[in-house]
């Protein structure tokens, strides 16, 4: 038998449902008509570097950005939406910076007007940033200063042409080795007296690890791998410095970010010798400990902890807002892929030369954590021309070694065992144009089958006063470009 509700229990139903409606339609109306939810400013930091500045607005939650300039004066507005101020603007550090004030406002009732006045033309860029494991929701505004260098004191002209020289010599070397050698005329070359000899500085590229928002590890203690390897590379750039035929270049200098591909870009356009990345970072156990070197790999970390340690420094670009896999075209474009191979395998080479004496140095006055080079994929040393070694000075993550690490005394040891291993590797091949170069042919007596070249020389005049072939005497010499030079000394093969 089925039962059937009455009329009037029908009507009931029917308007038990009607005022549910009812009050889910008034209920969602009411949440479409509260104002969203404040975005609060908890702090803004300052990095200031030579040629940028970055300004990092901490939030509470995610805000809505408007970012433009003002001329006659010259200002950047920042506008947030739905936000407000809770932090002190008079204790930002404007130091260092292109920023002369910073005043804030209240817009539209429930925005925030953030205005900077500046002393030069600025160009803004700003983003997001979602959390992570060391800050909450941030805006982050860059301001590129149009015209300025990333290094406060850019290489010399002379010496960058010299340098490009060299750096042309070697892909025609290259190019001859893989069957593709540009076409030089040998009769045009043989006839060139030889060029005075440059004598110029090796260039050492220095880069301490992290910088800006981005610290590093961080001890147990509370020390910043940022500021440790920033005393060390300070160190390591006075004694480069102070050494003749050396000088040094700073990839940062000073408490900001740089993006892991910038640096290597820096180091090649101020034709760097060799480039060395500091670092004192951290595992996920506090018993590690020790120094380690590291070359680039091509197929692959060769540890566990090496790839662990390349996956963590890498991802530094994450916290400065850009993808760390994105191609920034750092490479030279005309070097083609199989040039590029024989390049990079060479320089590869010379990274690990120069990276065994390094540890061998650090090995005097540290615990190694590995005795051999290790071999990773950081992307700080992916330059195909420059050799490169990436340091862990010490695991910040072990107690004892994070004390040793904040003492004075066992970052000038650190910095004199790293300069150390790059100076022996050098005086023992030194670049063709450099000071020490022309130190080590002028030092030495040139036995009975060398000549030393003469002002005025030419190739075709030294090959026939001995009595051999020019494009013999070229080979025997390594020659492989159009310059040579007075002071540099030549092997006479035996006909």
């Amino acid at each position: 038998m089925i039962s059937r509700s009455s009329p009037r229990g029908q009507q009931g139903l029917l308007r038990a449902t009607f005022r549910a409606v009812l009050s889910l339609l008034l209920l969602a109306s009411w949440y479409v008509a509260m104002p969203a939810q404040a975005a609060q400013v908890d702090n803004i930091r300052l990095w200031a570097a030579p040629d940028h500045a970055r300004l990092v607005f901490d939030l509470s939650g995610h805000a809505e950005a408007n970012v433009f300039t003002l001329d006659n004066p010259r200002r950047l507005v920042i506008d947030l939406e739905q936000s407000r101020l809770d932090t002190d603007l008079a204790s930002l550090d404007l130091q260092g910076s292109a920023i002369t004030a910073v005043r804030s406002g209240v817009r539209d009732g429930s925005g925030l007007r953030v205005v900077l006045e500046l002393s030069r033309e600025v160009e803004p860029r700003h983003f997001t940033l979602p959390p992570n494991d060391q800050y909450g929701h941030r805006l982050v505004v860059d301001m590129e200063y149009p015209g300025e260098r990333a290094v406060e004191n850019p290489i010399d002209p002379i010496e960058a042409m010299i340098r490009e020289q060299e750096m042309a010599a070697s892909r025609h070397r290259s190019e001859a080795s893989s069957g593709e050698a540009p076409r030089i005329d040998p009769e045009v070359v043989a006839r060139q007296p030889a060029a005075p000899h440059p004598r110029r500085d090796i260039i050492i590229a220095i880069d301490p690890g992290h910088g800006g928002e981005d610290p590093g590890a961080i001890g147990p203690g509370g020390t910043r791998e940022k500021d440790v390897v920033m005393e060390i590379s300070r160190r390591l750039q006075r004694l480069v410095d102070g050494a003749e035929g050396f000088r040094a270049v700073m990839i940062r200098d000073g408490d900001y970010y740089v993006g892991l591909r910038q640096r290597t870009r820096i180091a090649r356009e101020q034709k760097a010798d060799f480039f060395v990345s500091i670092h004192a970072d951290a595992f996920n156990s506090p018993r590690p400990n020790g120094s380690s070197v590291y070359a680039l790999s091509q197929s692959g970390a060769t540890s566990e902890t090496a790839q662990w340690l390349a996956a963590s420094e890498n991802r530094a670009d994450l916290i400065g807002g850009v993808d760390g896999n994105l191609s920034l075209n750092d490479k030279d474009e005309v070097l083609r892929g199989v040039l590029l191979d024989l390049t990079m395998t060479a320089t590869l080479n010379d990274s690990l030369a120069i990276g065994g004496q390094v540890l061998d140095q650090l090995g005097r006055v540290n615990r190694l954590h590995r005795s051999r080079v290790e071999q990773a994929g950081f992307m700080v040393l992916k330059s195909p021309d420059i050799p490169s070694l990436l340091i862990e000075t010490g695991f910040i993550s072990n107690p004892d070694e994070e004390r040793r690490l904040r003492d004075s005394g066992h970052q000038q040891r650190l910095a004199e065992s790293i300069f150390s291993g790059i100076e022996a590797h050098f005086r023992s091949n030194p670049p063709p144009a450099s000071l020490l170069a022309w130190q080590r042919d002028n030092r030495r007596t040139p036995s009975s089958n060398e000549y030393r070249i003469q002002p005025g020389d030419t190739l075709s005049q030294i090959a026939a006063r001995h009595g051999v072939p020019v494009a013999q005497l070229k080979q025997a010499n390594d020659i492989n470009g159009d310059v040579i030079r007075v002071g540099q000394v030549l092997r006479i093969p035996r006909s």
